[in-house]
């Protein structure tokens, strides 16, 4: 093949380069037109070698894959398939089922086209892409970087079909386990908005006005490790490449009759299972203070330690330092200050001392009394600096950002939960390192 191949390319490079002195050269019109012909090439011998071989004819009838009744031989069927080499166009043995209506293509799901216009190879880059940036932009980037033509629409079709079944090898247990990768383990909750279609919020409470909702909440599960300390303050920081991400718009709600955890807690369990928290020296549970995150974390690991994020808790006290001083920005600054000292001392009863002093006057100060009280053990930040803990879970929250608000938050974005919940299970893979085991579980599979 590479002979024959060699002087069709030789001949383009002669068209392009010719007696042109080597400084006028356009060499990247050179290469480009090297590689399409090269490309072009290949795919038609490519398809001279499917189209010999009529081993995909199984005889007059074959067993039809949906009812097993004999499907009937119903000649040859061209079709235009996208892959990395460039337009294919196949012809392939038809096989008919009178008994159910239906008809199939042996030869498509040999090479893995059935029911797609796109090569696994083209597949597997679309959801790369899509992965990363949106519809548009990918059909963008794969027609220039690879020479793919993928309109936008067939990007957002295939993309959101790779998700449903990551979705579904997550749940079914298909992506590789882990033991524990260290001593301390970190499991981090939380949950962000994500603007959804306006049937998606039908009948949902929200935060506008008229006291209807525009959002949906995608939560979100984090696991990583910190045994890496920061070279300045000594303090534990995320080990590089340790977090993996998981998250959908799931409930999280349970009450004690219900037969089964929510949805968002199995997630968590199917999660925390996969990376070996469970079975880590030391476990703890990083949460804003929703009593949901607790709620699931006393529930399935009543032995973990308990961490209230310190940013959060010191955005508490921000915040009623401006409730109580509006008009004067530096005074509200000094007393956020001194409480935020107080809190990494760990004297909550001196802040707790303060709050209390203007609950009568400040609803804030009241609500924000009533938070550390509720969460006072899950508050003691300088015991926990001693045990060597994390205290913050800006991993938690970079990962709503970056799981799920760079991809799915942009502006003019309204996703329907089924199309974003896909979306969320294509990018969380792609973070978490596990696009290539999810490919190979997906090519060994029946």
């Amino acid at each position: 093949m590479s002979q024959r191949f060699a002087p069709d390319i030789r001949a383009e490079i002669d068209r392009f380069v010719g007696t042109c002195p080597h400084d006028r050269i356009d060499f990247e019109a050179v290469e480009t037109a090297v590689r399409r012909s090269a490309l072009h090439l290949a795919a038609r011998a490519v398809e001279q070698r499917l189209d010999a071989d009529l081993s995909d004819h199984c005889g007059p009838c074959r067993p039809c894959p949906d009812c097993r009744q004999p499907a009937r031989y119903a000649g040859r069927h061209p079709k235009t398939f996208e892959t990395v080499l460039g337009p294919l166009t196949l012809q392939r043995a038809y096989y008919h089922c009178r008994a159910c209506g239906h008809g199939g293509y042996p030869r498509d799901a040999a090479l893995g086209l059935l029911g797609s216009s796109l090569s696994p190879g083209v597949l597997r880059m679309t959801g790369s892409a899509a992965a990363l940036v949106s519809f548009a932009e990918s059909s963008a980037l794969l027609d220039q970087l690879a020479g793919v033509r993928v309109q936008t629409k067939q990007v957002e079709r295939c993309a959101e079909a790779l998700g449903r079944e990551i979705a579904a090898a997550e749940r079914a247990g298909a992506l590789p386990a882990e033991d524990p990768p260290a001593p301390t383990m970190y499991l981090g909750l939380d949950g962000t908005g994500l603007p959804v279609r306006s049937n998606e919020t039908l009948g949902r409470v929200g935060k506008q006005p008229d006291g209807s909702a525009k959002t949906r909440e995608a939560k979100l599960v984090v696991v990583w490790t910190a045994e890496s300390r920061h070279p300045r303050t000594g303090r534990p920081t995320r080990d590089l490449g340790s977090a993996s991400y998981s998250a959908a718009i799931e409930s999280a709600a349970s009450r004690d009759t219900d037969p089964e955890p929510s949805p968002f807690a199995r997630r968590v369990r199917r999660e925390a299972e996969r990376r070996g928290f469970p079975r880590a020296e030391r476990r703890v549970v990083l949460g804003d203070g929703a009593p949901w995150i607790w709620n699931l974390a006393a529930m399935d690991y009543p032995g973990a330690i308990q961490i209230v994020d310190l940013f959060h808790a010191k955005q508490h006290l921000h915040d009623v330092s401006k409730a109580l001083y509006p008009d004067d920005a530096e005074r509200a600054r000094l007393w956020a200050d001194v409480r935020c000292d107080e809190l990494d001392d760990g004297c909550l009863n001196d802040v707790l001392a303060v709050l209390r002093s203007h609950a009568d006057d400040c609803e804030q100060a009241a609500q924000c009394a009533a938070y550390i009280e509720r969460n006072c053990e899950r508050m003691q930040y300088a015991a926990f600096r001693a045990q060597g803990l994390c205290v913050a879970s800006g991993v938690v929250e970079s990962g709503c950002k970056t799981a799920i608000g760079t991809r799915l938050k942009r502006s003019g974005m309204h996703w329907t939960v089924q199309g974003a919940n896909a979306i969320a299970a294509l990018r969380c893979c792609n973070l978490s390192g596990l696009y290539e085991d999810f490919w190979a579980y997906r090519t060994a599979r029946p």
